[in-house]
């Protein structure tokens, strides 16, 4: 897919693809490297470079963007002594190790603009204002550190650090939002240029949330007075397309779908009006461009809540005209002129005269994504299941006399892990339920091997309580919970030190209550289905699946159904 969403972006009026650099993906154990397939980092840049663009690179290596564990190796959690993104050692050591890494590739290659290439910018760390506080005085010297190293690495290009207004010289201070014309503070040295590294055109979407959705109309508003009132010569669109975050990608519930409404969708296809609109944006300021870099700024009030700002350079001028009333449409006056500015909007003249380009007027026509059924799945006979098992303690090799912590058990090696324990009984129990406090994402419980019940959390509460009613048999019961990550945790202060899965287990029979927390657990990584990469379509022939059973009282069961894909290419088709 890169060619083509590379030239659509091109198409669109872009000139850079900004791109992060994903370090669980290509070092996903220590010292073993992977660029190959999608992962090839190279060749990406380089189809950038043959359709004439240029690229930024936000090497990170912490990166968020939704990514699960914030684009770490799960590795890095177990090396001794380790804080990450503070003047730590042992973090510095892997950092430096990765971010010279590429940054070596890129220079073996030539692919900075110092050589000839097309990567015009790079990014060490990203936001880390956010948590630097938390840090105290090891972050300011983390934030000098970072960029000394970064510096130091001779890529020949300018370095920046996103959201960090301190960022040391020569750095590059940028602004990400989505109104950074009004929010950005500005360059903090009066020879770096004013740049807009994420303006957010959508928002990433949690599950149970709904998609946010930000008009054509508001972006180009925003993109236009960042330029006219920053000074602004770089903005970058946070996502231009998101894509599919595939596999186990995403980070803590958020959806594999990736900034859907961006100007190219999730498949890539343009989503209109925003695409075409935002391509007339570019095409007015490049009509302008040299006047706006180069000419004197000046700006003026055209009103309560209008004003203007001029670019003027040996006799060429450049206007914007801003009405910033979000209701009413004003007409101003500007050089004898007569100019009807419709509500939140911003007008370009690139001659001063001339409208070209109004933010608030539309000329794309909008779009609409079709989705069409090619096949339906709902004859029994077509399906096949397979049960999972549902392990008891004494199927489980790992024994402990507490609660473990889940992402330090499965290693990142899977989003499940069960809890198990055997509880003995000899007293009459009328009523009994289990109660599990979770700082995972959802629960099951099971006992003697049947289904309890469940429970789950979301995005915005980080903890929650599973409580099932529990029907105690005398002697030994069984008690299985298992517990489920929906992404590793992306982003905050201290994140090795993050804390998920099983928090504390009751269970209350009639008046009595027995706290499980600190009882003899059992553990398994994983559900059985996932060890025998039964999902694979090329999964091992020994997997017996069997024909659709009743399916109203199963549960951890794998189905399975053979499709057949119809790809219509008019007047043929292909199956």
């Amino acid at each position: 897919m890169w060619p083509a969403l590379i030239s659509k972006a091109k198409e669109g009026g872009l000139d850079v693809i900004q791109t992060y650099v994903f370090w669980n993906l290509h070092e996903p154990q220590f010292g073993q490297y992977d660029f190959s397939g999608r992962y090839d980092l190279v060749r990406f840049i380089k189809e950038i470079q043959v359709q004439g663009l240029y690229v930024c690179l936000r090497i990170g290596p912490y990166i968020e963007s939704e990514w699960t564990y914030g684009g770490f190796p799960f590795w890095l959690h177990d090396v001794p002594a380790i804080v990450y993104r503070t003047d730590n050692q042992p973090f510095k050591l892997y950092m430096q190790n990765f971010t010279t890494k590429i940054v070596s590739m890129m220079q073996s290659e030539g692919l900075y603009a110092s050589q000839g290439g097309p990567i015009i910018l790079s990014q060490i760390e990203n936001e880390y204002q956010n948590v630097e506080k938390a840090f105290g005085e090891d972050g300011s010297r983390y934030v000098q550190w970072a960029a000394e190293m970064a510096v130091g690495l001779k890529t020949g290009v300018p370095w920046l650090m996103c959201k960090q207004t301190d960022a040391p010289d020569p750095l590059i201070n940028t602004c990400n939002g989505m109104r950074c014309g009004e929010t950005f503070t500005g360059p903090n040295s009066p020879n770096k240029p004013a740049f807009w590294t994420e303006n957010w055109t959508s928002f990433y979407q949690v599950y149970g949330g709904e998609p946010y959705i930000r008009s054509a109309e508001d972006i180009a508003f925003h993109v236009t007075l960042f330029i006219a009132r920053k000074n602004g010569s770089y903005v970058n669109y946070y996502m231009y397309h998101g894509g599919t975050n595939l596999g186990r990608t995403s980070s803590s519930y958020v959806i594999t779908s990736y900034y859907d409404q961006a100007p190219l969708d999730e498949y890539g296809l343009l989503r209109q009006p925003k695409w075409g609109h935002l391509k007339e944006l570019h095409a007015a300021i490049k009509s302008c461009s040299t006047t706006l870099l180069e000419g004197k700024q000046s700006n003026f009030s055209l009103g309560q809540l209008q004003e203007g700002y001029v670019f003027e350079e040996e006799g060429k001028c450049v206007a914007f005209l801003v009405n910033n009333d979000h209701v009413k449409m004003f007409t101003v006056q500007f050089r004898n002129r007569s100019y009807e500015l419709p509500s939140k909007s911003i007008s370009i003249l690139p001659d001063c005269q001339n409208v070209t380009f109004n933010t608030a007027t539309v000329n794309t026509k909008s779009n609409r994504r079709m989705t069409s059924t090619i096949q339906t799945f709902s004859s029994a006979d077509k399906w096949e299941q397979f049960q999972d098992v549902i392990p008891n303690f004494d199927q489980t090799t790992l024994i402990s006399n507490s609660l473990l912590e889940q992402m330090n058990v499965t290693k990142d090696k899977s989003d499940y892990l069960w809890y198990t324990l055997r509880f003995e009984h000899n007293l009459s129990c009328s009523e009994s339920k289990l109660t599990a406090q979770s700082a995972a994402h959802v629960t099951h419980a099971f006992a003697d091997g049947t289904y309890l019940g469940g429970a789950h959390g979301s995005h915005d509460v980080k903890s929650f309580t599973t409580q099932v009613p529990l029907k105690l048999n005398e002697g030994t019961n069984n008690i299985s919970i298992l517990s489920v990550m929906v992404g590793l945790p992306d982003a905050g202060a201290f994140l090795e030190r993050r804390f998920a899965g099983l928090t504390a287990v009751e269970i209350q029979c009639s008046e009595e209550s027995y706290d499980l927390t600190n009882s003899t657990w059992g553990y398994q990584v994983g559900l059985l289905g996932e060890q025998l990469e039964i999902y694979e379509e090329k999964s091992n022939s020994s997997i017996q699946w069997s024909p659709l059973g009743n399916t109203c009282n199963q549960t951890l069961t794998w189905y399975k159904v053979v499709a057949v894909y119809a790809i219509q290419m008019a007047p043929f088709f292909f199956t």
